[in-house]
């Protein structure tokens, strides 16, 4: 089993950065509050426009000429609509269902967020705040979620895998992260209680939710489980002989590696990968690993530090004209892609963050760099080989 994907980043589940537009007019950093600030109609018109122009039918046919085999769909936890005053999608994952099929690509459905988030980023769904693992309640009801999917797609041709949870956050990376910092709170009421997960925890989450999944899903498709940031943290970890077909999941940014010490030259960043290759061998001993999520950004392309990928929404200046020349900013990438795709094929293959950007990185000041994170436009610039 190796596959060759792409997440369809801030479609279902939104980021600001990667479509700025859609916060015009309001204060929101995150899909939380952007409603509490829109009159209903206004958000509701909002978000269906974006979900159907954003994803259509055209881009599962770029996908596949890509060379690329399959999609990882980020979802929310109101995905089924039943969670106000957010809008759900159910109806654009089966549209996505059978375009997929139709062109020969599978999905990985990856429940990306959960009530009052599993991380505090603002892909978690509302930034700075992480109680979600402390309400049984909650709890339960993400359980439910991945229950709903497992019984809708768990037979689809098109159906790669379901993923439990992206990105629940473990001390050690809430702190090397600075999440309170990076992503402060809106409300510090309701930021009340925050910290990170506890392993104990996240450990039996996963093992309640495979049994959840597999009741509806048949064995031959994956079941997917992220690191938590902890690479070579899970050895021990579903041995029993019941647990059929689970993947690992390691996603991995340059611009963590850079926020861990790495110095900002091609040499260290291909040592650093090269490391990175090493665990993967090691840990595809006990699992099909993948790497779920990763990109060809870097500081050394955007021309200064960015200080672990934080954009000028963060408050961090960026440039606004190129500072390398296109040659060697090529160069580089061409250079970072062998590194990174050859560690990913130690493991089980890669899904690319993202497919599209909808950040205007030539007009908009600060963004120079930052168009790394599309594929089409990496593709494009043959910065990212393509295998047919």
């Amino acid at each position: 089993m190796k596959v060759k994907g792409v997440n369809l980043g801030n479609w279902l589940v939104l980021e600001k950065w990667m479509s700025p537009s859609l916060f015009d007019g309001t204060t929101a950093e995150d899909e939380y509050y952007l409603p509490t600030q829109l009159s209903k109609e206004v958000y509701e018109a909002k978000i269906k426009i974006h979900r159907s122009e954003y994803i259509t039918e055209r881009d599962f046919t770029r996908i596949k000429s890509m060379g690329m085999d399959a999609v990882r769909i980020p979802v929310p936890y109101f995905i089924f609509g039943d969670r106000e005053p957010f809008i759900g999608c159910i109806e654009e994952l089966d549209k996505a269902f059978n375009w997929a099929e139709k062109y020969g690509l599978q999905i990985l459905i990856d429940l990306h967020t959960a009530p009052d988030s599993q991380n505090g980023f603002d892909n978690g769904g509302i930034s700075g705040i992480c109680k979600w693992s402390q309400d049984p309640d909650e709890v339960e009801f993400e359980l439910t979620v991945l229950e709903r999917l497992a019984k809708r797609y768990g037979t689809r041709k098109g159906l790669w895998g379901i993923e439990i949870l992206n990105e629940p956050i473990l001390e050690d990376m809430w702190e090397s992260m600075n999440v309170a910092e990076r992503y402060p709170a809106v409300d510090p009421e309701k930021a009340k209680g925050t910290k990170p997960n506890t392993m104990e925890f996240i450990r039996g989450f996963y093992l309640e939710a495979y049994d959840r999944i597999r009741k509806h899903m048949p064995e031959e498709k994956y079941v997917v489980f992220h690191d938590a940031f902890r690479l070579k943290a899970w050895k021990d970890f579903m041995r029993e002989e019941k647990y059929k077909n689970v993947v690992l999941d390691t996603h991995q940014y340059l611009m963590v590696a850079e926020m861990n010490g790495c110095e900002q030259n091609v040499e260290n960043y291909v040592s650093y990968v090269e490391e990175l290759k090493k665990d993967i061998a090691e840990m595809q001993e006990y699992f099909p690993v993948i790497c779920g999520e990763w990109c060809l950004f870097n500081s050394l392309t955007v021309g200064h530090d960015t200080k672990g990928g934080q954009t000028v929404l963060n408050g961090v200046e960026g440039l606004s004209e190129e500072c390398i020349s296109a040659e060697t900013k090529k160069e580089i990438y061409n250079t970072l892609a062998k590194a990174m795709l050859d560690a990913w094929d130690a493991g089980s293959g890669y899904f690319y963050w993202s497919y599209k950007l909808l950040t205007d990185t030539v007009n908009t000041p600060g963004w120079v760099g930052w168009d790394s994170w599309d594929l089409g436009r990496c593709v494009d610039f043959g910065w990212f080989p393509i295998e047919k």
